[in-house]
């Protein structure tokens, strides 16, 4: 036994590391297992800093502004004679952020006092943790144990990688050149994002999905419009889908699929398999520890975020709930408060989810679908951004301000389509964490010309039956 802590968490990705600080910040003697290394350097920021959130909107975000410069800058005004693509440059300047924000988070846990356990982490009965790394085992004693490990992305038996042709999401964000022909297994978040990425800087993308519609936990009304969009934007999505195989020949890739009129085959010089992720937990708990698991293979917790063992919690996409980098964060935080004596409730019924497409979609609360198979009475109030100056200022008044409310005008769900979605629905999650009418946002003044006007005259529409600037 080498040393006592307060607390000692399992992981340092967006759930882990955070939790660590704020226990650091309340007085803990705190702990924080990682076991992603690299040439030597501790790898902060779990898969949401290293090969998702971040490296995925850096790219999205030169890719849009790339299709800008070439499509739209002309039309106001700005021109350009020629404009290209330095992909490799793009991934230097992506992985420049990626590094700078790891050194970022080196830097809290030395300032908080966060003491840093390099290797793999296994919790073992008697709240002890058995820290791993190049053949020498240590064991560290905790009063308290958070448990952070991630998530896993699934894969496909009969569409094995080779890290080649058939690459997962973390090796798509690191593509030197861009592939003529792109296939991507999974229509869901992680596979249009990747697929809006490579289709404007050029690919011929395909998407494949075993669903019959886009995002069917997105409101229906933006569902429908985004879908739209998206093919517009030319990225090919075929519904109903089930891959059969694949076969490799010539550094090109085979995917044969079915679907309602039978078998069919396509070639790609990449494939991407983006089929969901699943909680990483192998060979993290001994059995004896106590630990239960659902039959998910998700480590079962109450709304506290408690496990079946006193004094270890667990957080992020390894416990029930959307697999979301701010839901795991402010779950990590509220499990360090509980554990320093606080009395702390997250609210998990106004999470924001945002899906980065452009226009982005973000949404908090329920969807129209969900009220309808619950049979509650509802309102909805719609504003246009095409009728919103602020979006025609901006060349950008595709998608619209969806708000539900009861028959009381409490607001149920905010939804949103539009640029800078993603910023916008913080005024819906404010407004339903204080149980906000749509009245209260309807008499509240906000700023002109904004964006978030369309956030006002949707609240108008729905507690007041009109807009103002709506035909």
């Amino acid at each position: 036994m080498e040393a006592n802590f307060d607390v000692i968490v399992i992981g340092a990705g967006p759930a882990g590391y955070v939790a660590a600080i704020r226990a650091a910040q309340l007085g803990l003697k705190t702990a924080c297992v990682e076991k992603w290394i690299k040439d030597g350097r501790m790898i902060y920021g779990g898969t949401c800093l290293n090969v998702g959130c971040i490296p995925s909107k850096t790219l999205l975000e030169i890719s849009h502004n790339f299709i800008e410069a070439r499509d739209k800058f002309e039309e106001v005004g700005i021109k350009i004679d020629k404009i290209s693509v330095d992909v490799k440059n793009m991934i230097r300047h992506k992985n420049k952020i990626v590094s700078s924000l790891i050194d970022g988070i080196a830097a809290l846990f030395r300032t908080n006092g966060v003491r840093v356990l390099k290797g793999t982490g296994k919790i073992l009965k008697e709240k002890k943790v058995e820290v791993s790394h190049q053949g020498n085992k240590s064991i560290f004693k905790a009063n308290n144990i958070i448990i952070a490990s991630g998530s896993l992305p699934c894969y496909l038996k009969h569409v094995p990688l080779n890290g080649d042709t058939i690459i997962d999401s973390a090796s798509a964000l690191n593509l030197l050149e861009i592939p003529n022909r792109l296939g991507i297994i999974g229509a869901g978040i992680i596979g249009i994002e990747l697929g809006s990425v490579w289709c404007r800087l050029g690919s011929k993308v395909t998407i494949f999905e075993a669903l019959d519609n886009l995002f069917p936990s997105v409101d229906e009304t933006l569902s429908k419009e985004i879908s739209v969009i998206l093919t517009k934007q030319g990225l090919n999505i075929k519904f109903n889908v089930r891959i059969l195989g694949s076969v490799i020949k010539n550094k090109e890739v085979k995917v044969n699929f079915m679907d309602q009129f039978g078998e069919h085959s396509l070639n790609f010089d990449k494939l991407i398999i983006c089929i969901g992720r699943k909680p990483y937990t192998q060979k993290l708990i001994e059995k004896e520890s106590g630990i239960e698991f659902d039959d998910k293979g998700f480590i079962k917790v109450d709304n506290q975020c408690k496990t079946s063992v006193s004094g270890i919690y667990a957080v992020g996409d390894v416990v029930r709930g959307p697999m979301l980098a701010h839901k795991a964060s402010q779950e990590g935080i509220m499990v360090a408060e509980i554990i320093a004596g606080n009395n702390v409730q997250l609210n998990y019924d106004t999470i924001p989810w945002v899906i980065y497409t452009k226009p982005e979609i973000a949404w908090v609360g329920k969807t129209e679908q969900q009220l309808k198979l619950s049979g509650i009475n509802y309102k909805i109030g719609v504003f246009p951004f095409a009728n919103c100056g602020r979006a025609r200022a901006n060349n950008a008044i595709q998608g619209l301000v969806k708000i539900i409310a009861d028959v009381n005008d409490r607001i149920l769900g905010v939804h949103i389509m539009g640029q800078n979605a993603s910023e916008l629905i913080a005024q819906g999650v404010i407004a339903m964490e204080f149980s906000a009418s749509a009245e209260d946002l309807a008499l509240t003044c906000f700023a002109h010309p904004t964006l978030s006007e369309a956030v006002h005259e949707a609240a108008c529409a729905t507690s007041l039956g009109t807009t103002i600037h709506k035909i």
